[in-house]
């Protein structure tokens, strides 16, 4: 028998390492089966450890910008043999850096986003992986592109500072100076969101009041990005509103599609190309999974919905272990899966569940070895 493990986290209890490394014993001494370990994640907390599980790579750490252009160590992974780089945008331009003081995406950029791609590019980087969210930017990328060689012009020629509220300055996008090793570069971005870029559904509306704007400068900026769109389009020969995710982080989404080139997926399908998941899992005769929580918002772009879509395509069924599940038995079957399990469904109360997920997880796992054998 050949089971494939691929669990994301249980969010502040279990890493999906941890996960496969307490149940795969359990069935392989049982079952006698073919155990195969494929941890995944969808771009959210921990992808950079589930990344580097298949990249084997080191974290490179070095000085940049962050939002408000003050010095903070950031680190990105490298794996030098695939010469392929993963970058959390987070890591420098992210809300996390800031004070409370300082959050105000009118003010903030992703200048120290490019200063990592550039780092990484100068380490030898052919392929970039970048994970978009938990931004503090509302820029459009202008401030990661300004760390590669863009400049800004306003309708005087001169540069503008690259910040969310001087979008609607730019008149004009001068590529002279562009680092000509960013056309050599494979550049593909995780992001699991698809809003466009300006508008009711659009980067600042949706966004930017959790990001430190007011309402007025909500509409500002919205203003700006639909200003600077045109800009862009004109000078991409693109239209950028037609850009599904255009709006991610603060307009990021439209910027690393114009600026890099890149191509918006959503986290779980990149992961599951780095672990080459599809080829691994044929011939397997479950995927177990899990998750924190089970509901409908798991069809949306989350690790579970990557696993189910695989397994669809190669008929294997689905077993998923999860935290909670709350979600009917024709639900259940409706997305595919075959067989479920919940360690609240064990537990006395939720504190005894996150105290005991491990024990509880081997008692599920021990039941489902039950229902496999005649």
């Amino acid at each position: 028998m050949k089971i494939v493990l691929a669990p994301d986290k249980y969010k502040g209890s279990l890493t999906g390492l941890e996960f496969c490394n307490i149940i795969a014993p359990l069935l392989k001494s049982a079952l006698n089966a073919e155990v195969i370990i494929l941890p995944l994640a969808d771009g959210g907390d921990g992808t950079i450890d589930v990344i580097n599980y298949y990249l084997k790579g080191s974290v490179i750490q070095t000085e940049v910008n962050n939002p408000v252009y003050k010095p903070v160590i950031a680190s990105y992974l490298y794996s030098e043999p695939n010469k392929m780089a993963f970058i959390e945008m987070a890591e420098a331009s992210g809300m996390k850096l800031l004070q409370a003081s300082e959050q105000n995406c009118m003010n903030t950029s992703t200048y120290g986003t490019g200063e990592l791609i550039l780092n990484a590019i100068n380490k030898g980087a052919q392929h970039i992986i970048l994970g978009l969210g938990g931004s503090a930017t509302n820029d459009c990328g202008v401030g990661m592109a300004s760390a590669l060689g863009y400049r800004f012009l306003d309708e005087t020629n001169t540069e503008v500072k690259p910040i969310g509220k001087n979008l609607s300055r730019i008149t004009k996008i001068d590529a002279t100076n562009v680092d000509p090793r960013l056309a050599q570069v494979k550049f593909q971005i995780a992001c699991d969101v698809t809003n466009p870029l300006y508008g009711p559904e659009g980067a600042a509306y949706i966004y930017a009041k959790q990001k430190g704007a007011s309402d007025s400068a909500i509409a500002y900026l919205n203003q700006g990005l639909q200003s600077f769109s045109k800009i862009l389009d004109e000078h991409f020969n693109c239209t950028t509103q037609d850009i599904q995710g255009a709006g991610a982080a603060g307009g990021m989404g439209a910027g690393t599609v114009t600026f890099l080139n890149g191509t918006l997926l959503p986290g779980i399908d990149l992961i599951q190309q780095i672990a080459d998941f599809d080829t691994k899992i044929q011939q397997a005769d479950w995927i177990i999974t899990g998750e924190g929580q089970l509901d409908l918002q798991t069809l949306s772009g989350k690790t579970l919905s990557g696993v189910l879509n695989s397994a669809q395509k190669y008929q294997i069924k689905v077993a998923a272990f999860c935290g909670s599940i709350n979600l009917s038995a024709s639900e259940l079957n409706g997305m595919g899966i075959a067989y479920s399990d919940s360690i609240i469904s064990k537990s006395k109360n939720f504190e005894d569940a996150l105290e005991h997920t491990e024990d509880y997880l081997k008692q599920i796992t021990n039941k489902f070895i039950a229902y496999l054998q005649p």
